[in-house]
């Protein structure tokens, strides 16, 4: 089995650049399963129900989300769509639902999004916890595990991913929006990246316009973001799962 993670999908440039290429890459790469993290497709950030309609239509699985989750009222009109999974660790009672099981190819896939709590100044549960709590009771009924980790620290993305190693088919961190070149296959098997990467503009600062990052740099004062223009791009990788085991044998990035 292939599963594709899609890198944060940055703006109506991003959604529209997802529309484009996803169709054609799954046939290309024969892929089964697409996670794609939706949190910053409305305007840079949150999420609307036409982008999240867009992102579907397009062949995502499932969408995850992040620090973003409620940027957009709209959420809560489709908050508990199936296809949907916000942060798991967010506080008990918030709308929504922070894993999901799908069917695929015969095989039971969950998906957790967590959200980290180093320098992202949100309140919200444990993630290393939270995790092994939901690994710990759904592992009787699922076939594999992927985790979303929306978090802005290497260092914490590491930890979670060693933490999950052998219980987590994978672990790949989204948020930063600068793709990584440490994929890794972990000593209990467990499939690693620290950051897919976006999915939106090429010359930009993590998808915003530059001009507005220099001056937020130059001065120190506080200058609204606003999307970058121009070309795009798709980030993500794909993880290459043997049938037998359920493990990682293989990991791919992908730049298109």
């Amino acid at each position: 089995m292939r599963v594709l993670a899609v890198g944060d999908i940055i703006g109506e440039c991003g959604v529209q650049k997802l529309k484009n290429v996803l169709p054609k890459l799954k046939e290309e790469e024969k892929i089964d399963f697409v996670i794609t993290n939706g949190e910053n497709s409305a305007a840079g950030m949150g999420i609307n129900e036409r982008n999240f309609n867009d992102i579907l239509g397009c062949g995502t699985d499932v969408v995850t989300m992040g620090n973003h989750t409620w940027a957009k009222k709209d959420i809560f009109k489709f908050i508990d769509h199936p296809q949907l999974v916000r942060p798991a660790n967010y506080p008990q009672n918030v709308p929504g639902k922070g894993y999901g099981i799908y069917e695929c190819k015969g095989k039971k896939i969950a998906v957790i999004n967590l959200l980290g709590r180093v320098d992202i100044n949100i309140l919200t549960d444990n993630p290393f916890l939270m995790s092994k709590e939901i690994i710990s009771n759904i592992e009787p009924e699922v076939d594999m595990v992927f985790v979303d980790f929306h978090a802005e620290a290497t260092a914490e993305k590491e930890a979670l991913g060693y933490y999950l190693d052998g219980k987590a088919t994978a672990v790949f961190g989204t948020h930063t929006h600068v793709q990584t070149a440490d994929e890794k296959i972990l000593p209990q098997g467990t499939g690693y990246i620290t950051d897919i990467g976006k999915t939106g503009p090429i010359h930009s600062i993590i998808g915003m316009d530059m001009s507005v990052s220099f001056k937020r740099f130059e001065t120190s004062m506080p200058e609204r973001y606003r999307l970058a223009e121009g070309e795009c791009e798709l980030r993500g990788v794909i993880f290459e799962i043997d049938d037998e085991t359920n493990k990682v044998t293989e990991i791919k990035r992908v730049v298109k």
